[in-house]
């Protein structure tokens, strides 16, 4: 009989093992799940992203306001006969009496037709 124990036990073990630790475990489920879910993270920051650069060539596609805009930000382009004037504020001191108006935000930069 104690034999008989011992062989049925081994038997299980034996079966347990490919469902804890085998090909196909519990364990490498478990991991493969995680993975997928951190892919689906990327793939969904990736679809956004793609969105995003494909509302931008749209609008640079079909309106001039898009490209314009694009040229008068990141290349500082202005219109033919526009006047540019750029503002820069010194610092002042705590205690000057120039000091007292500086609460107002100033505009850097301003073009006027």
């Amino acid at each position: 009989m104690r034999k008989l124990t011992v062989i049925l036990i081994v038997l299980i073990a034996l079966l347990q093992y490919p469902l804890w630790l085998g090909k196909g475990s519990w364990l490498r489920v478990w991991q493969y799940s995680q993975q997928i879910e951190a892919h689906a993270k990327r793939n969904e920051y990736y679809r956004l992203r793609n969105e995003t650069l494909r509302a931008e060539v749209r609008d640079l596609k079909q309106g001039q306001s898009a490209i314009e805009e694009r040229a008068r930000s990141e290349l500082g382009m202005i219109k033919e006969d526009e006047v540019f004037y750029q503002v820069i504020e010194r610092k002042k001191s705590p205690g000057s009496p120039a000091a007292a108006g500086a609460d107002k935000p100033a505009n850097p930069a301003k073009s006027v037709q």
